[in-house]
């Protein structure tokens, strides 16, 4: 542990660092808790209707897992790559093993592997969806309505940083997903033996080391959406941040975990991992 993590750990625990005022946020809809307890810590427009973007695939990863059989296989058809802009670039007739699919769609958030492992599931993606919002409801969330498993734009499809908070905590809880989503890099073997290297699209998870996920989602009508996760001194939060801008949604998020971790904002810096891209 770094001299300054070691000190402000102290302090943490004396209750010496005094509670700072919130950061300013500039995304339209925000909200943060405590993942352990569920306790709000922040609200900005929580129950604002909004579109998440590919947020929601946390939805979409929390049934799969949910489902299990992880390590099964999946066929790839061609209604699966019937998708853009951001893919893997499977193939039809390739054959992956659900838990490299959920990788892929956690990490690199491919669109093309949402539809597969979605239709997997379930059979169609109508079906699919509508186990999306059956879920929901079983979280508690009443304000939210999912037509695809990707989060691309589609009409009537809808819901809320405090809706998505109540996802966000529950995959938080499924230990094969708190794996996957706190994967920085990961080699993704195609069937024809070719190896790509993805890269988290999270920046916060990839730069500092109290992050550790969650997922990231932008579309035009969506803007830039993030929902991160942050573990320190035995403190767990999470962000979800909807309706962002480029230039200000990752320090939002990572000054907003901060803020709830009980860390200084001047001493966040000090949590960057060596070495980031």
């Amino acid at each position: 542990m770094k001299f300054s993590h070691l000190l402000l750990a102290i302090f943490l625990a004396a209750g010496t660092v005094p509670a700072a005022e919130p950061p300013a946020i500039a995304a339209r809809s925000a909200i943060l808790f405590d993942a352990n307890t569920g306790k709000i810590l922040y609200k900005k427009n929580p129950d604002e209707r909004r579109a998440a973007a590919s947020t929601q695939k946390l939805l979409t990863a929390l049934l799969v897992a949910e489902g299990g059989g992880l390590d099964e296989m999946v066929t790839i058809k061609s209604i699966d790559t019937d998708v853009e802009p951001t893919v893997i670039n499977v193939r039809p007739g390739q054959r992956y093993s659900r838990l490299q699919l959920l990788t892929g769609l956690l990490v690199k958030s491919g669109n093309d592997v949402a539809r597969a492992l979605a239709r997997d599931h379930s059979g169609s993606l109508s079906a699919f969806a509508a186990e999306m919002n059956a879920k929901m409801r079983e979280l508690g969330g009443s304000d939210s309505n999912f037509v695809t498993p990707n989060g691309l734009p589609a009409k009537g499809q809808y819901s809320t940083a405090r809706d998505m908070s109540r996802v966000a905590r529950a995959a938080y809880r499924n230990p094969a997903l708190r794996r996957i989503m706190n994967i920085k890099y990961y080699d993704f073997r195609f069937s024809s033996g070719k190896v790509l290297t993805l890269k988290n699209t999270n920046r916060v998870l990839r730069h500092y080391s109290f992050c550790n996920g969650m997922k990231t989602g932008y579309t035009v009508a969506a803007g830039h959406c993030l929902i991160s996760s942050a573990s320190y001194n035995g403190k767990d939060v999470i962000s979800v941040m909807l309706g962002g801008t480029k230039a200000h949604i990752w320090e939002d998020s990572r000054d907003l975990l901060a803020w709830g971790l009980g860390i200084p904002l001047s001493s966040v810096e000090n949590f960057r991992n060596a070495g980031t891209d």
